[in-house]
């Protein structure tokens, strides 16, 4: 019983900014809404606009395509870290773990105009490195595919968070366990391979699904200020085709519709990977 008073401020902050908020665009999403006048139920008229609108669904793709290649980054550059600077000691380990934890601290606006700064093809210090190496220049705010590089690059080294429970997990495994494995002669790779990513694999399968939604989410403030969904909507995701709904062209109503469509699509693809896992493992439970 003690915990439930620690736990109700957490519990009516969420009530009052998650729970209420879905709730009533929820509601909208069955309805003609433009802000300037009451709703007006229109039934089924958005879901009926909703599954003919390519836009959206080219969204939803694209949003797919960042997730899958950013979630894959941000995993090996977090977990990488952790191992690397996990039982060093010292003045460089303690500048590498904030190093690694330093990106997620830079509020997103600015983390998007710095890397808006180091993209741009005229004075952008990455494309004149790569002229300097001789590498072409994919045109990383120019050209459809070297915008959506463009934006895995700014999604990718966020990854603060993620180290620091990636560190925690690594830092839990007891130290008898490698040095048992030193002892027998076994190799720094057999216990990686062997122990230590074996025993942080649950951690770093919710670390995936949590980044995918962070992703998802996230995708909006660079979209908007790096790339403004360009060119040729190929950076187009599908928070700021919501976000133009909703406030470029005042479509609130279906601009609902759509939110609740992405919330339940990246529902899904959170829970795909975690009902696989504990398919799984209850097979493995099984052989045994």
């Amino acid at each position: 019983m003690r915990r439930w008073p620690l736990a109700a401020p957490y519990l009516a902050g969420s009530a009052l900014l998650v729970l209420v908020p879905l709730g009533l665009a929820a509601a909208l999403a069955f309805t003609d809404y433009f802000g300037f006048r009451a709703p007006e139920f229109t039934g089924a008229d958005n879901l009926t606009r909703l599954a003919a609108d390519g836009t959206f669904w080219d969204a939803v793709g694209i949003s797919a395509f960042v997730a899958a290649v950013v979630v894959p980054l941000r995993l090996l550059l977090a977990v990488g870290a952790a191992l690397l600077l996990a039982r060093r000691r010292g003045a460089r380990t303690a500048v590498g773990r904030a190093a690694a934890y330093l990106p997620s601290v830079i509020p997103d606006a600015a983390w998007a105009l710095l890397w808006l700064w180091i993209l741009n093809p005229l004075y952008g210090p990455l494309p004149a490195l790569l002229g300097v190496l001789g590498v072409p220049d994919p045109g990383f705010l120019t050209t459809p595919w070297g915008a959506r590089l463009g934006l895995v690059l700014v999604m990718t080294f966020q990854v603060g968070e993620a180290f620091v429970v990636a560190l925690a997990a690594r830092l839990a495994i007891p130290a008898r366990l490698h040095e048992a494995i030193e002892v027998e002669g076994g190799s720094p790779w057999f216990a990686m391979t062997r122990v230590t990513l074996p025993l942080m694999a649950p951690i770093v399968l919710v670390l995936a699904v949590r980044d995918m939604v962070v992703v998802v989410q996230n995708a909006f403030v660079p979209t908007l200020l790096v790339t403004d969904g360009g060119p040729a909507n190929a950076t187009l995701t599908a928070p700021l085709l919501i976000y133009r709904r909703a406030f470029e062209y005042g479509e609130l109503g279906y601009a609902s519709t759509l939110s609740v469509t992405l919330l339940v699509l990246t529902g899904i693809a959170a829970a795909l990977p975690l009902w696989l896992a504990a398919r799984l493992a209850a097979h493995q439970r099984a052989r045994t």
